[in-house]
């Protein structure tokens, strides 16, 4: 007797049809099953049966049948996402009894295993290949999947101002909070501080027309992309000094990536869906300064009409990890929307700024920075190698580009590998922006003249000549978010672990360089150290 495993629905959820279906993986006994593969659990039954005991057997198997069946509902439940609170992928120190490793398996614990991890990424790189292009979404397919969004943001923005913004038609009781429901302020205390300003300016802020109520609305001009690690906190608080920038009211919604798709963190589940005007009231401050003084300037055009607005999420760049659940897997293991799709689907012309190190080096700074306990240069070379035996376990079945956007990979790996691959996530934003809208700078050069990159950054963004005064400030003000000194005393990390990760890394750096037309995003001076 077969039993398939087929994708249960929950009644509740709020996914597209047929968007829920999801690949079920169990694991029946000790013996490592294929991460990548979709489970059919088989039971053999005798062929023939005696007559005595027929009765005991036959209740046992009903009863194995019946827990079976209630065991691949459940788990199927927990993999829609519905149920608040439950965990969407186990921890990824579960992941190694289910893992397949790759040809290569080695002593996770050993040092000594040089000559096998270097096998393992001699096959990783074996298999690098880069595509010139991907399948574009049509726009329709992007509205479908998001209708309430693309409802809520017009096609066209204010003539005249600089930044993309709009007057929207409020609707609501003028008495009540405006932002009650916002769940940015629910779930964070420093937003609960900047609503209050917010909520006691809020009417005068309503431009009055033919007898209705007005609010102006805001995107982003610009978006800080990524990369974790790399400067972009530095980077933003630099900016946040120019007079004629404002940001969100704090750093890194992560709203593209993770809110909307109801993500506070992976490991808790799913959330409530943050809509979209939660996302656009986190400009609203911003947007009263572009708008000006609406008792001086009736007319409701904007006073400061040269502001522009930048938001900074290091996640936006790299992170569709919720695609898996929330589209249908029509596209061998690829996701059929990146989150530039929708950014670029409404606002075309954006710009993006991208800061990028050593991929190396990087990596190293984000197990530091995230790292609970007990990190040493020794647990950091076992979760490389761990991590690399993941990612060459996928390539045997997968392409490159899917196993880089594989989440469960992605959420397996105990370090983020596919983080520094900057080229792949690079070319798929150039298949819908153009090289001109997208900025990519080094930390490396960044920490060595900040003047120098911040003036490119200027004149990136358009923006107008400082007096020396406010430019000194912006440049000369101290690094932001530099290593703990807790981190600092760890030392470095292992010569063998940082020669394997260079050569892993070697081919996406080439790529990358060829693609910029820069050799110095090589990173071979950090080699020689």
């Amino acid at each position: 007797m077969d039993i398939n495993c087929q994708p249960f629905h929950h009644p509740k959820t709020s996914c597209p049809a047929g968007s829920c279906s999801r690949p079920l993986l169990l694991q029946v006994d000790d013996t490592p099953m294929n991460l990548f593969a979709v489970l059919e659990v088989k039971r053999e039954l005798p062929r023939r049966w005696s007559t005595l005991g027929c009765f005991r057997k036959i209740r046992l198997y009903s009863f194995l049948f019946g827990l079976a069946v209630m065991f691949l509902i459940m788990a199927s439940y927990i993999l829609t996402g519905d149920k608040k609170g439950l965990l969407l992928t186990p921890s990824p120190y579960h992941f190694s009894s289910l893992v397949s490793p790759g040809p290569f398996a080695f002593n996770l614990s050993s040092v000594k295993d040089y000559a096998h991890i270097k096998l393992v990424v001699k096959s990783i790189t074996s298999k690098v290949e880069f595509r010139s292009s991907r399948q574009l979404p049509e726009l329709k397919a992007l509205v479908t999947s998001e209708p309430h969004m693309f409802s809520a943001i017009p096609r066209k923005f204010l003539p005249g101002v600089k930044n993309p913004c709009w007057y929207e038609e409020y609707t609501g009781n003028i008495t009540s909070d405006p932002y009650r429901t916002n769940l940015y302020a629910r779930y964070s205390r420093r937003f609960r501080t900047v609503f209050q300003h917010l909520r006691n300016t809020f009417r005068e802020h309503l431009y009055h027309r033919d007898g209705k109520l007005y609010r102006m609305r805001c995107l982003p001009y610009f978006y800080i992309i990524g990369q974790p690690k790399c400067g972009t906190t530095d980077l933003y608080d630099r900016l946040r000094l120019h007079p004629d920038v404002k940001f969100t009211t704090f750093k890194e919604p992560h709203w593209w990536t993770r809110k909307r798709f109801g993500i506070i963190r992976l490991s808790e589940g799913f959330h409530d869906r943050y809509p979209v005007e939660d996302y656009l009231d986190l400009f609203d401050q911003a947007a009263y300064q572009i708008q000006g003084n609406l008792t001086v300037n009736t007319s409701g055009s904007p006073g400061q009409p040269n502001i522009i607005i930048g938001e900074a999420s290091a996640s936006t760049m790299w992170d569709n990890n919720a695609w898996v659940y929330f589209y249908d897997n029509t596209t061998e293991g690829e996701p059929p929307f990146l989150i530039q799709d929708f950014v670029h689907a409404l606002q075309p012309d954006a710009r993006f700024i991208i800061m990028l190190r050593d991929p190396v080096e990087r990596l190293y700074s984000d197990y530091l920075y995230f790292g609970i306990s007990n990190k040493s240069a020794e647990d950091f070379h076992e979760k490389v190698s761990e991590s690399l035996q993941l990612f060459e376990g996928c390539l045997t079945e997968y392409t490159m580009r899917s196993c880089v956007y594989n989440t469960t990979v992605n959420n397996a790996m105990p370090v983020r590998l596919q983080v520094g691959l900057y080229i792949v996530y690079l070319m798929d934003w150039l298949t819908v922006f153009s090289r001109e809208q997208i900025l990519v700078l080094r930390l490396e050069d960044h920490a060595s003249n900040r003047k120098y990159t911040m003036h490119k950054v200027f004149d990136f963004l358009n923006l107008g000549p400082l007096t020396k005064e406010k430019e000194s400030e912006i440049t000369r003000s101290p690094a932001s978010n530099t290593r703990r000194p807790a981190d600092k005393n760890l030392g470095p990390m292992l010569p063998i672990t940082k020669e394997i990760l260079r050569d892993f890394y070697m081919p996406f750096n080439e790529k990358l360089a060829k693609v910029l037309r820069n050799d110095s995003f090589f990173w071979e001076n950090n080699s020689k150290h």
